[in-house]
């Protein structure tokens, strides 16, 4: 199978609260709520799928500058605590990056830097305009 070069993904619920199928016609995730808040707990809910998000995109972005780099890295973890997305007065979604890898302070240091850098990173850390169209 080809991958899909489409701009868009598609999220489908059907009669069962709140399962969610999202696709981009070549992937298939489910998202959902837990089961305290009348979800089936099939998935993640869609505050750990952004969060999911940014991580992997980070992890990505960082591997992606080191191999240019010629840098080793054994393995790139990164954590981001979701807890306070929703909050009214700041929100925020903190990030904690763990390297494996053999890298001097000045490398560990540029490291830090481009983990702000993904593309993730950048869309939510500035204002984006969501159009919405109700068919």
């Amino acid at each position: 199978m080809q991958e899909s070069k489409l701009p868009y993904i598609i999220a489908r619920l059907d009669a069962k609260n709140y399962t969610t199928k999202i696709w981009d016609h070549n992937h298939q995730i489910i998202a959902d709520e837990p089961l305290d808040k009348n979800g089936q707990n099939l998935g993640m809910t869609p505050k750990q799928l952004l969060a999911g998000s940014l991580a992997s995109c980070t992890t990505i972005t960082l591997k992606m500058y080191a191999d240019r780099k010629e840098w080793p890295i054994d393995a790139i973890e990164v954590e981001v605590a979701c807890d306070k997305i929703y909050d009214a007065e700041d929100p925020c979604l903190d990030v904690t990056v763990k390297l494996e890898a053999n890298l001097d302070e000045a490398q560990r240091k540029r490291m830090a830097l481009i983990a702000t850098k993904c593309p993730i990173h950048k869309v939510l850390s500035r204002s984006l305009t969501v159009n919405t169209v109700l068919i």
